[in-house]
């Protein structure tokens, strides 16, 4: 086994959008930065995540828009998506899962790339495994980022679930077949969208949730309107259904899913959605006093807790804060930055919106859910706003009362919730949910992040006749 050893400013473990940006930051500081990565340079974004999965969500909105409206209905009459055609479409997002494209901008950005599995070894030192047997070692001047990510979970005790070869969200975005019954186990976001989008190219999905709701972590309207919307489209969602066993018989063929309380369900494929864990089991972190497998505790700056020296930091998923690409790339921004005054000399400005803290995650996190209908939330749901002790008063429109919902689809339906400060007068927290709202859902942000007052809301005036003319109305509401 050979081993050699190099110095750099700084060491990124991760080449995924989060890790990717961090380095484009640090570079652009003038820092001489390299990546450490053992898949593909991109990570699950863009290979079995956001682009995948997104490439396989817009054929369906597409065609639900096509049908929702008269004229167009007519010419699309009941034809459904072509299968080859989306899966083909996907592959091409998906870059056929060939880093190539993202290695050259590696390459034309200055950033350095060693292949392999990273840990680390000590103070700003990470040891590096590559494919052929061969370690190098590698030291910081200043910092190393762990931008690791997460990883699926899958239940610890169900008999026969590693048997069953159950499908995560890499098999989800990934198959190249449409299976002919596919049962998913959870109702988040992974096991919503991809129930919408396997029951669009033709499988029959059951969905299973051990709870009463869908996505529960949003308002509960969203999730009443998702299951509704998904019953709609051929969905069969059932609550309160545990999965207690599998058996697939040598590996192959069908899944006999056993339910709790009694009866089976037999699909093709079974897909588990029920949550994600840091990648942090073996990367060196208890040479640092950390235990291995746990999130990445770390300040606004995204600097690990618990380690002295300020030179370890971790953003994206893998500290737990907001587990959404955006959000990675942001604190991946706040990171670099902090990174690069450090390496300066100069102080942090970690004031709440200050340049070197990721305050938007706690306080104006965005998400879109792409399934049937769209979900678009940022900030404080009602009940958190509360929990956290605000005085707040919620306003719910439906968002088909508009003329422009409208004229974008017949019986269009759908709803918007804004969550009001009484005490700052502000908009902490919005909720859309219908046809299209995905593209609402900056200016909900920028009026969270930006605490804009109503007052001044008032005068930002939507235009006639769109969706986006709700504001006026939930605004209305606000004032009273």
């Amino acid at each position: 086994m050979t081993s050699t050893a190099e110095e750099y400013d700084v060491i990124v473990l991760g080449a995924g959008p989060t890790g990717e940006n961090v380095a484009d930051r640090t570079v652009a500081a003038g820092l001489r930065t390299v990546i450490v990565e053992a898949e593909l340079v991109g990570g699950e974004c863009s290979y079995w995540a956001c682009m995948p999965s997104k490439a396989l969500l817009r054929p369906v909105a597409a065609l639900a828009d096509a049908r929702a409206v008269a004229g167009s209905r007519e010419a699309v009459g009941d034809r459904r998506l072509d299968p080859a055609a989306v899966l083909a479409r996907r592959d091409s997002f998906a870059s056929g899962w060939k880093d190539d494209g993202q290695v050259s901008w590696l390459r034309d950005t200055g950033i350095e790339l060693v292949r392999g599995h990273g840990r680390l070894a000590g103070v700003r030192t990470v040891t590096v495994e590559a494919e052929d047997g061969g370690e190098r070692v590698l030291t910081a001047r200043h910092a190393v980022v762990v931008c690791t990510g997460s990883r699926p979970v899958l239940p610890a005790h169900v008999p026969g679930l590693a048997e069953a070869h159950p499908w995560t969200n890499r098999e989800a975005t990934g198959s190249q077949t449409v299976p002919g019954r596919l049962a998913v186990v959870g109702g988040g976001v992974v096991g919503v969208e991809m129930a919408a989008a396997w029951r669009a190219l033709g499988s029959e999905v059951v969905v299973l949730v051990r709870g009463d709701a869908l996505l529960p972590r949003m308002e509960p309207f969203a999730g009443e309107l998702v299951a509704d919307g998904l019953r709609a489209a051929g969905v069969d969602v059932r609550f309160g259904t545990e999965v207690t066993a599998l058996e697939r018989a040598d590996g192959s063929g069908p899944v006999t899913l056993t339910l709790g309380g009694g009866g089976t369900l037999t699909a093709d494929e079974v897909l588990y959605a029920t949550g994600r864990a840091p990648r942090t089991a073996d990367i060196g972190l208890e040479q640092v006093g950390l235990k291995p497998g746990d999130w990445l505790e770390v300040d606004d700056s995204c600097t690990v807790l618990g380690v002295d020296g300020e030179w370890l930091y971790a953003a994206g998923d893998v500290n737990h804060r907001a587990l959404l690409t955006h959000q990675g790339k942001y604190q991946a921004r706040i990171t670099g930055a902090a990174i690069g005054a450090r390496a300066q000399g100069r102080p942090l400005d970690t004031s709440r919106w200050g340049a070197h803290a990721a305050s938007a995650d706690l306080a104006g996190a965005p998400q879109v859910v792409f399934t049937q209908p769209e979900v678009a939330a940022v900030g404080l749901t009602a009940a958190a706003a509360e929990a956290a002790g605000l005085r707040v008063k919620t306003v719910d429109h439906e968002i088909g009362s508009v003329a422009g919902a409208s004229l974008y689809g017949d019986d269009y339906r759908g709803r918007a919730r804004v969550v009001f400060d009484l005490d700052r007068e502000v908009i902490v927290g919005a909720c859309l949910v219908g046809a299209g709202v995905a593209e609402l859902l900056h200016s909900a942000t920028v009026a969270v992040v930006g605490e804009v007052p109503i007052h001044r809301l008032w005068h930002a005036v939507p235009s006639y006749p769109t969706i986006s003319e709700v504001w006026l109305r939930l605004l209305e509401d606000c004032r009273g």
